[in-house]
């Protein structure tokens, strides 16, 4: 089940994985997290989504291994779709996803937070890819994205190895941008949301996918001359000349996606799940 929070004047989604006792994914969980994560996309007013797990421990143990218990190809044909679908739904989400680790991130869990764009981590949190442990392998993106944040050999130890990571370890070799205090994710990670829906909507969204060029493997020189061709291209909207006449007037800016006064109000917060 996923429960969906609107905070920040709608501005910030707040994801909540939320399956007692351990947040583990079912193909149903993940069909409904790709599902919201496109809804989400369609809805410009937001500009960030904060994911986080329920309760004190897990963010999530990754895959319900009973959905396997049974050894039927088709059901893991399915649930490797299905895994894949919600997890490239959140790398190529429009808004800027931020995982707040609130505990353990086990295989699949800590494929969702790969999936993000930015990691905040409590001290307590584990991080692992286990499933070789069990016979299977990282099938939500695991094994191509590790090695984009933290390099081979080490995607290789926790893959291959089956080495469990802690926050500090993770911090130090990429795995998580940030470290906070037990319980103080979520907060952190909405305070980094808040500071994303202050910026120009079309700016980070040209940035976010121009930074993943290099995970796709774009040349250098072609993705030099995307960038500059992106720049030029944002002299063709609002936010430009709205951003450098604010700046030069010492005041905050006014985002095109925020123009109409409904916009602007203030919003309560407001809550749905999604089951």
């Amino acid at each position: 089940m996923i429960e969906l929070h609107y905070l920040h004047e709608d501005t910030v989604a707040q994801l909540t994985l939320s399956r007692p006792p351990a947040n583990a994914f079912t193909p149903e969980g993940l069909l409904q997290l790709q599902q919201t994560v496109e809804r989400l996309n369609g809805e410009p007013r937001v500009r960030a989504i904060v994911i986080t797990g329920e309760g004190p421990k897990f963010f999530s143990a990754g895959a319900d291994l009973n959905t396997f218990a049974d050894g039927n190809r088709e059901v893991a044909r399915v649930a490797a779709a299905r895994f894949g679908a919600a997890f490239e739904a959140l790398q190529n989400a429009r808004p800027v996803v931020i995982a707040a680790i609130n505990g353990y991130a086990m295989g699949g869990g800590l494929e969702c937070a790969l999936a993000c764009d930015i990691r905040i981590a409590e001290q307590q949190a584990v991080m692992a890819l286990p499933e070789t442990a069990v016979g299977l392998l990282p099938c939500g993106c695991g094994t191509q994205t590790l090695p984009c944040l933290i390099g081979e050999g080490w995607a290789k130890r926790m893959i291959l190895t089956g080495e469990r990571v802690d926050a500090s370890t993770a911090l130090r070799i990429g795995l998580v941008e940030e470290v906070v205090e037990k319980g103080a994710a979520r907060e952190a990670a909405l305070a980094m949301a808040a500071r994303v829906a202050t910026l120009s909507p079309q700016a980070v969204g040209f940035s976010k996918t121009l930074i993943h060029q290099a995970r796709n493997g774009v040349p250098r020189s072609a993705a030099l001359a995307v960038e500059r061709e992106r720049f030029v291209d944002l002299f063709d909207g609002a936010d430009q000349r709205e951003g450098v006449n604010a700046f030069l007037e010492k005041r905050a800016p006014r985002w095109e996606v925020m123009g109409d006064e409904a916009a602007r109000a203030p919003q309560p917060a407001n809550k749905e799940t999604q089951q």
